[in-house]
């Protein structure tokens, strides 16, 4: 994202975290790593052992893991080992390390060890016939240690354990308020290349759900095998830790290692104090001479979407909801269970948060419970097992889609507005970036296109408020947002004259002190970075990612004109859409080089050509199609077209995946859905379930810069669109219709009480919060926008499911009262029946299991006289006698009346 220093398709660059460090600075503290004493040992050799699953190396001396390679892929390695000549020094933390905090009975601080932090040769102890390695870790930490610990490597029922027995040898009791294992797995892009890194790296993601936690670890192409990590006997996985000592250079190219960690008592207690935590802190007492052990488990699944189902061939608790874990008040929500032992409690909290009530199950193997959200928040639902075992599962409850986007509307057209005629920067009536923590616009940032209506982090806001009038229009809001299209957009964002005519500058905001009046500028804000620009450099018209956000607004103003009555009165439809159109064009045209990579919603581009065929405009829809397959003809012919001005994304893909799918790229459509999959988890978990992986654009759309693992920042909706499209294309997968939907309502969940739409959600455990700053939403949420839909679907094991939407059965008839905040969408998945509108609401669908009819109930207001609905469904006519308008049903609707459409099967 954002205008960065330049790189190519296939060029790897490293930036740290600061927005100051070049390149080749970044490259000089790779060099410093690997000049640190190497204390590890990688010179003495390695200890190569075999499981049924894995062919691994340990360091000798120091008994971590060096390589652990897949029997069912020897090509591929799950650690990084080719980074251990540099990553061999003290406090770089490797796979069989242990974290602790603990005090005793004298002491009354909590004490940190690690047995990172001085590395010594490690001592071999006696194992068993399961063990592969045993050492006594005691050289590795103080002589005053209070505790043994004995680290085993074993193999248990064809399963690769790591195991701890942690031992209290003095005569007083020891609390262990800290306890963590970290998780070292080679996510380290620095220096490759899209294809090497797709081939060779990884991303993991976390289910923090406590005796029913793991991780699962997955190749950036999305294909097998997937690793997972879950817990030896009692190991539960209570928080996911960054660990920020390790010195391995955090950036754009690593995100940077994590631990699992079992207890966090003393990290409450201290760092975290304030903090709601994912789940409540424990920690443990070992009394005089008493032994604990703890560890994980790995093992190779065969592919992602398989997780769940490995899991249960392990005997491990495993959770799905309907229709997902971010449920509006509104919605009644599905969880089912399946684990071995039986259920012997619930709990909500905070209480009352969540209402829960047992189902009868369709499938015995599983345990079915209806889920309503009562109170707006984050809510915890803990589930008790007779075994002991303890399984959390992690949702966010909002208001009803309607009430959030009235919220957001609202939000972003007041509070957001600004209106001064004397700004230098020529911003008036626009909807400019906000400050959450300081309730007050953003005028100025060291990063200019902040304030400066432009780029994702400068166009998100007034993107967020034109995508809302897509599905949501008010009059009030429309009026203020025409204004900003024919007075800040054409002819200020955007050129309306001359050479670089239709071409969208960089930023209207910039940093030039000697050209402006004095005090112009904050001079407690650190302008001395790449990123405050120069005027020339804010408006050059080179970066083709600004592009989409303005296509996007004259697209929904042509639809606002052109199917709706008395909304929109500044010019007709067709000026509308040829902005659009002109737009479109002008960024192949002026940003050429950065227009080779697919674009955060290039959708926009597909959705547009889509309308200039239905107006038949047929010279201009085959010059936007021929510039488009240009573009898809280089995407087919890499293996990886997923480049941007990043070193890696996830952005490019929505575009990429939607073009392939348009020209019959069939094959690179896969690839592309495949690595969606890779960085777009389903997890029992509403912050990471279908949360598209990013973790650097805090550092460029945010208030608390740092890297760090975004939850739900815009690559979840975005990624949602090719998702949720290959779902239709493929009905019986009930796997793409989680992932996508989860994507989708990422959009809504981080939006506060009042309508504030957030950059993301801050992952680290410190935190856990919205950032303060609005930033690049806008993207995020134009994916939720022309995505909103329903979905029916029948699953075997659970019965009618409803996404977007309440289930009723009567008989043969299965009905889907919409709760979408569009309420512009259905999808029938047993017919394959695709119902969208231009224009009116469907508030209702039914379809009879008999006669495969759908009914449909449309309702409409006084902007909404006609409603206007494309059927894709084959095999189906329409009941009665309505008028055809360029592929549309035209539907007359009355006043608060609803109008029923039926949908017959057959002749």
């Amino acid at each position: 994202m954002h205008g960065r220093p330049k790189n190519l398709l296939i060029g790897f660059f490293t930036v740290i975290v600061t927005l100051g460090v070049s390149p080749a600075k970044a490259q000089d503290i790779w060099d410093n790593l690997k000049a640190m004493p190497q204390t590890l040992g990688v010179e003495k050799g390695f200890l190569e052992v075999e499981t049924t699953d894995f062919k691994i190396k340990l360091v000798k001396d120091a008994g971590t893991v060096a390589s652990l390679i897949p029997k069912s892929d020897p090509s591929f390695d799950y650690s990084p080992f080719e980074h251990l000549d540099k990553r061999g020094g003290n406090g770089l933390y490797q796979l069989g390390d242990i974290n602790l905090r603990i005090k005793s009975d004298a002491s009354r601080e909590w004490k940190a060890y690690s047995s990172a932090g001085n590395r010594h040769t490690v001592d071999s102890v006696q194992g068993t016939e399961h063990t592969l390695s045993a050492t006594n870790l005691a050289n590795t930490f103080p002589e005053d240690f209070p505790l043994e610990i004995i680290r085993y490597w074993e193999e248990r029922n064809d399963k690769l354990i790591l195991r701890f027995e942690i031992t209290n040898r003095t005569d007083q009791s020891i609390w262990i308020g800290g306890l963590g294992l970290p998780l070292i797995f080679d996510n380290i892009l620095h220096h490759k290349s899209l294809e090497e890194a797709h081939h060779q790296k990884v991303y993991f993601d976390p289910y923090i759900g406590m005796d029913a936690g793991y991780l699962q670890v997955s190749r950036l192409d999305g294909n097998g095998p997937v690793l997972l990590v879950t817990p030896y006997e009692k190991t539960p996985f209570e928080a996911y830790r960054p660990l920020l000592d390790d010195p391995t250079p955090r950036s754009v190219t690593f995100e940077g290692f994590h631990e699992w960690q079992i207890y966090t008592q003393a990290f409450t207690d201290d760092e975290w104090q304030g903090v709601s935590p994912w789940n409540s802190p424990h920690s443990k007492t070992l009394k005089a001479g008493e032994s604990m052990e703890i560890g994980l488990t790995f093992s190779i699944g065969d592919k992602i979407r398989n997780i769940e189902e490995k899991l249960i061939q392990e005997g491990h608790p495993v959770a799905i909801g309907v229709p997902g874990y971010v449920l509006p008040q509104d919605v009644q929500g599905k969880l089912f269970l399946n684990y071995p032992a039986k259920i012997s409690s619930i709990e909500i909290y905070p209480k009352g948060s969540l209402t829960v009530h047992k189902e009868k199950s369709k499938d015995a193997d599983w345990s079915g419970y209806t889920i309503r959200g009562e109170k707006w928040g984050r809510s915890r639902l803990t589930v008790k097992y007779k075994d002991g075992t303890l399984q959390t599962i992690q949702y966010k409850v909002i208001k009803p889609e309607t009430n959030v986007l009235n919220d957001l509307g609202n939000f972003l057209t007041n509070e957001q507005w600004y209106e001064n005629p004397d700004d230098f920067f020529d911003r008036n009536h626009s909807v400019i970036s906000y400050d959450y923590e300081e309730r007050k616009k953003v005028l100025q940032d060291r990063r200019v296109w902040i304030a400066g209506l432009s780029d994702e982090g400068g166009a998100g806001s007034w993107l967020g408020a034109m995508m809302k009038q897509l599905v949501a229009p008010d009059s009030k809001e429309i009026d203020k947002l025409e204004q900003f299209v024919h007075e800040t957009l054409w002819g200020v964002i955007q050129y309306k004259e001359g050479q670089f005519k239709y071409g969208v500058k960089k930023s209207l905001y910039y940093y030039e002190p000697d050209s402006m009046p004095q005090g112009t500028y904050d001079k407690n804000i650190d302008y001395s970075t790449w990123a405050a620009w120069s005027k020339k450099d804010a408006y050059s018209t080179g970066r083709s990612y600004n592009y989409p956000h303005v296509v996007a607004a004259y697209w929904v103003m042509y639809h606002l004109a052109r199917h709706y009555e008395g909304l929109v009165d500044r010019e007709v439809w067709d000026w509308y859409l040829n902005q659009a159109f002109e737009s479109s064009l002008a960024m192949v045209e002026q940003a050429p080089h950065y227009a080779q990579f697919g674009q955060m919603e290039g959708s926009v581009f597909l959705y547009l050509l889509q309308d200039l065929q239905l107006e038949g405009w047929t010279e201009k829809a085959l010059a936007l199609e021929n510039i488009m397959r240009k573009r898809a003809d280089i995407w087919e012919s890499l293996d990886f077209p997923f480049g941007s001005e990043m070193p890696w994304d996830s952005t490019g893909q929505e575009e990429v995946y939607m073009w392939s799918d348009y020209f019959g790229f069939d094959i690179k459509a896969e690839v592309t859905l495949n690595a969606i999959l890779a960085y777009m988890p389903t997890v029992p978990h509403w912050g990471y379930n279908g949360s598209a992986r990013r973790f650097w654009d805090f550092l460029y759309g945010g208030k608390i810069s740092r890297i760090e693992r975004q939850l739900h920042h815009y690559g979840s909706a975005l990624n949602a669109i090719p998702v949720l499209k290959a779902y239709r294309d493929h009905p019986a997968d009930l796997y793409l219709l989680r992932v996508g939907y989860a994507g989708m309502m990422g959009a809504m969940a981080n939006i506060t009480q009042e309508g504030f739409g957030p950059a993301a959600f801050h992952s680290f455990p410190n935190t856990l919060k919205i950032d303060p700053l609005s930033g690049d939403y806008g993207s995020g949420f134009y994916g939720y926008a022309v995505n909103n839909g329903a979905y029916l679907y029948k699953d075997e094991r659970f019965g009618w499911l409803g996404f977007g939407g309440n289930v009723s059965h009567k008989k043969d008839e299965v009905s889907l009262r919409l709760t979408t905040g569009a309420k512009n969408a259905v999808f029938i998945a047993p017919t394959k029946a695709w119902v969208t509108t231009k224009a009116g609401k469907i508030m209702s669908a039914s379809y009879n299991e008999k006669t495969k009819a759908v009914t449909l109930e449309l309702t409409g207001d006084k902007h909404t006289p006609l409603a206007k609905i494309m059927v894709e469904a084959e095999g189906y006519h329409v009941e009665g006698d309505f008028e055809l308008e360029g592929g549309m049903l035209i539907v007359p609707l009355a006043l608060e009346e609803t109008k029923q459409v039926v949908l017959t099967y057959g002749n």
